[in-house]
């Protein structure tokens, strides 16, 4: 798999370019700090006590498939919640690195209404997808994994010649450039073999991943936008980071 920290450089973005981005990012920050999940908020207390908690928090604001599709009410706006859900400090780091990098780009190309609009709807479809496609499991699935998916899916198609650096394990974490073109299918296609593999429920999301950026793409393009253009405001700087 990609254990990989990804940077798509050669785009000049503004500091204040994506409010919407920052914003987010700064939310599932903030909500994960004060949740069970953190394990930093003496309120839900320590061992045994914390993990009821956190299994308690995650099967009230993540998506239970069963609950979900069961028509419960209380399950009816869980695919939205969930995103701003995440079940560790590195689900949590690894996931906003990957929408600082890529968002800030989607949402500057996009605008800040429909991006946001763009981002919320692709997550939650990607997570209702997760669900129907494991219809009968209960356990929980949370993160926005599926919502950042669809903005790598933007980014690779209104950005497809942007470089994009990247850390492959399996070559000893050299930091190698190639085009986005190259680099995003590559790991489109990791999600699709691990998805392949997937028997036991939700796990890692494979397959929200792949709906998330197979929806990124297709909106992309079906806005038929020309080739990408990024304006610079005020102090500039180069996106620097990795899903």
């Amino acid at each position: 798999m990609i254990t990989a920290w990804v940077q798509a450089t050669g785009r000049m973005v503004g500091r204040q370019s994506a409010p919407v981005t920052y914003a987010l990012i700064v939310a599932c920050c903030l909500i994960f700090l004060i949740s069970p999940g953190s394990g930093l908020n003496p309120s839900y207390g320590t061992g045994d006590e914390l993990i009821a908690a956190q299994r308690a928090y995650f099967e009230r604001w993540g998506v239970v498939p069963v609950e979900l599709l069961g028509g419960k009410p209380r399950a009816a706006l869980t695919a939205l919640t969930a995103l701003f859900v995440h079940g560790s400090w590195l689900h949590l780091l690894g996931n906003m690195l990957f929408l600082y990098v890529f968002g800030v780009m989607v949402e500057e190309r996009m605008g800040h209404l429909q991006y946001l609009l763009f981002y919320l709807g692709c997550g939650s479809l990607a997570l209702l997808a997760y669900a129907i496609a494991h219809a009968d499991s209960g356990q929980t699935l949370v993160g926005a994994s599926g919502a950042i998916s669809a903005a790598l899916g933007a980014f690779l198609y209104l950005f497809p010649k942007a470089r994009v650096t990247s850390l492959f394990p399996f070559l000893f974490f050299l930091p190698l450039r190639f085009p986005a073109w190259v680099v995003l299918p590559f790991w489109v296609a990791l999600q699709w073999a691990a998805a392949g593999q997937e028997r036991q429920g939700p796990g890692v999301a494979y397959l929200a991943h792949l709906v998330g950026f197979s929806l990124g793409f297709v909106y992309a393009w079906g806005r038929r936008q020309g080739p990408s253009r990024v304006k610079a405001s005020g102090t500039a700087t180069e996106g620097d980071s990795q899903p």
